[in-house]
């Protein structure tokens, strides 16, 4: 299938699942991305669409729910191509997509790349993420059996806090990642990646410790690994974190 089938395809079906989960708003937001979309097609020198009997019939049936064109995670890279959405593209070295399991039922999602991150194009490589591969180990599962990605996918200029228009323009990609990989349990690392799951400005201080919910999925906020090597001392509250985590994970799956 080439890029521009696929891009089309996958612009109808957002619309699709959109509007079938959430109704008007959802489908005013699914208007906005094909709108960016087609803008960044546009950009790269794109003209006119397919016109294939595949998009044809998609176009067909669009609306009726019983035939949605279901993402991989594959598809979603491939739509994020070579990002130039915000000015985190201008700086960065690599995209961070993702790293991981694709069929996980656990994701660990942080904040964003840092200076390790963005040289080797994986998430969490750097110091935090060595802490974070270990504290996977300290619930006896492996890197290979999680998926963990990030909040936005470039790295900010000299490892800033990320805008919050950065993060609008990056996190459907995310949503998109979630749906995809459909995971029973979210654990939400630090306070840019739990405010933006849970829609919410409370303190990562208040909102660890027990579970909420994103789109029907588990979702326990937690430290950043990098917050824990300034503040040791908070490792205990991770720990008691990850014991709740343990729990509801279902190993014997």
């Amino acid at each position: 299938m080439s890029v521009m089938r696929r891009s089309v395809l996958t612009l109808f079906a957002r619309m699709d699942i959109l509007y079938l989960m959430n109704g008007k708003q959802a489908l005013d937001r699914a208007l906005a991305e094909v709108s960016n979309s087609l803008r960044f097609l546009a950009a790269n020198g794109w003209r006119g669409f397919d016109c294939s009997s595949q998009t044809l019939a998609k176009l067909a049936n669009w609306g009726q729910g019983l035939q949605l064109f279901i993402e991989t995670l594959e598809d979603i890279r491939i739509d994020l191509g070579d990002c130039q959405r915000c000015r985190l593209s201008q700086g960065r070295n690599r995209i961070v997509f993702g790293d991981g399991n694709p069929l996980a039922k656990l994701v660990f999602i942080g904040e964003g790349p840092g200076f390790e991150e963005d040289q080797q194009g994986k998430p969490f490589v750097g110091a935090a993420g060595q802490l974070l591969s270990r504290i996977i180990e300290a619930i006896k599962l492996t890197r290979s059996q999680v998926y963990i990605c990030n909040i936005i996918k470039c790295r900010p200029p000299e490892n800033r806090n990320p805008e919050p228009d950065e993060i609008k323009t990056c996190s459907p990609f995310l949503e998109r990642q979630i749906a995809a990989i459909q995971p029973d349990l979210i654990c939400a690392l630090g306070t840019f990646a739990a405010q933006t799951l849970l829609k919410t400005a409370t303190p990562i201080s208040r909102l660890r410790g027990r579970f909420h919910e994103y789109k029907g999925i588990k979702v326990l906020p937690t430290y950043h690994p990098a917050y824990l090597l300034r503040n040791p001392d908070k490792k205990r509250d991770v720990w008691a974190d990850m014991k709740m985590l343990m729990k509801e994970y279902r190993y014997e799956d």
